[in-house]
């Protein structure tokens, strides 16, 4: 088995934290939020890239407020900067910042790189095929320039998972079971880095917890890159209403108690994962979900 590269390796069999919270502070306090999750004995923390920040910005704030906590865009979009861009940006985190930056990538989604951003979304492998070429390709005079950065994309369907195998370090999959999980494993072969992200509401009210799940889908149940992987994985049309149907929901949100969450993140590395990074659903969607970052810590459940 190829040896990934340190930044990844040192995540091997760990758990990290998925969020967007950071983004609910100022940004001289984001760091902030970055240096309660390393405290907390989480390895890493991954960020979006949507209507927020711009992401390797946002990595430079949390990087600077940490000490080991690997940092990683989860995704940053190939529509927001040219891959030269891309690949100096994270070049020049990575030399700054002890190899703690990973760069993740992904083709978006068409209503915002369209409507959003005022790109042609077209053949989305082709794109990103086209995107890790550059990025290995591209030169820079900086002492950094021979720094590598570890890549990682976001991949579904077999295409874009085989392409994570072979132009990148691996595959980061969002919003995905543990049988997706198998999948993406045995199409990757052993070698390639897999990050699972698992969204999580620890609640045993059913209808709040319903709440949550439907407040977090909502914006992703129309989407068609994520209705083809859920048809893939047996869901319908039934289940893709607004917020998803409750199968849906149940497959993709884990409900309970800590217990609940350790057993499906067990699914997750059984099933051929290697980083688990969880987004906690908390009661407010826009409010940082401090108690339930400590609960679920790893220096809480060591």
């Amino acid at each position: 088995m190829k040896e990934a590269p340190a930044a990844l390796e040192k995540l091997r069999n760990t758990i990290g934290l998925w969020t967007f919270a950071h983004e609910f502070v100022a940004p001289r306090e984001a760091g902030n939020v970055a240096a309660f999750v390393e405290s907390l004995g989480y390895s890493a923390l991954w960020f979006p890239e949507a209507f927020g920040r711009e992401a390797l910005t946002s990595a430079s704030l949390l990087l600077a407020s940490t000490s080991d906590l690997t940092i990683g865009s989860s995704i940053a979009s190939i529509w927001a900067r040219d891959a030269m861009a891309a690949a100096n940006g994270a070049r020049s985190l990575s030399a700054a910042f002890d190899d703690r930056f990973i760069l993740g990538l992904g083709v978006s989604h068409k209503p915002l790189v369209e409507e959003t951003r005022g790109h042609a979304y077209s053949k989305p492998v082709a794109a990103m095929s086209n995107y890790l070429d550059a990025i290995e390709s591209a030169p820079m005079f900086a002492p950094e320039g021979s720094t590598r950065a570890p890549r990682l994309i976001a991949a579904l369907g077999p295409k874009m998972l085989e392409l994570a195998a072979t132009k990148a370090d691996g595959a980061m999959p969002y919003l995905v079971t543990p049988e997706h999980t198998e999948f993406a494993r045995t199409t990757m072969g052993d070698d390639a880095f897999l990050v699972i992200e698992q969204a999580v509401a620890l609640t045993d009210d059913q209808n709040d917890f319903r709440t949550r799940a439907s407040q977090h889908l909502e914006i992703y149940s129309g989407l068609p890159n994520y209705q083809n992987n859920w048809r893939r994985l047996g869901f319908g049309d039934e289940d893709f209403i607004p917020g998803c149907s409750p199968r849906l929901q149940d497959a993709l949100i884990v409900q309970g108690d800590e217990d609940a969450v350790a057993a499906r993140v067990a699914a997750h590395f059984e099933a051929g994962a290697d980083h688990v990074c969880l987004q906690i659903l908390g009661p407010d969607t826009f409010a940082l979900p401090e108690k339930d970052w400590q609960r679920l810590s790893p220096s809480a459940n060591s």
